[in-house]
């Protein structure tokens, strides 16, 4: 079934309802979008090999931040800030 939809005169028919739809000036851009789009899907499935993943024994090897450091100093630098109205 799906052998037929790529018969000569259906590929014309569907080329004929494209350019009715778009426009002859559209069909270029068209055309050049999807062809840029498959290039860039290709591309994606052959980088997929050069992704590493860490595994979990390599990540709870790394040290992590405390995230409490930073509102710390914050509290110190407006303790000064106070003293100094009140004053």
């Amino acid at each position: 079934m799906l052998g037929e939809l790529f018969q000569p005169m259906h590929l014309l028919l569907i080329l004929v309802i494209f350019l009715l739809l778009f426009g002859p000036s559209k069909l270029p851009q068209i055309a050049a979008n999807l062809g840029k789009s498959i290039r860039e899907f290709k591309g994606a499935l052959s980088a997929q090999e050069e992704i590493k993943v860490a595994t979990p024994t390599q990540q709870a090897q790394q040290p992590q931040q405390a995230p409490t450091a930073a509102p710390t100093q914050a509290a110190q630098t407006e303790a000064p800030k106070q003293d100094q109205k009140s004053a």
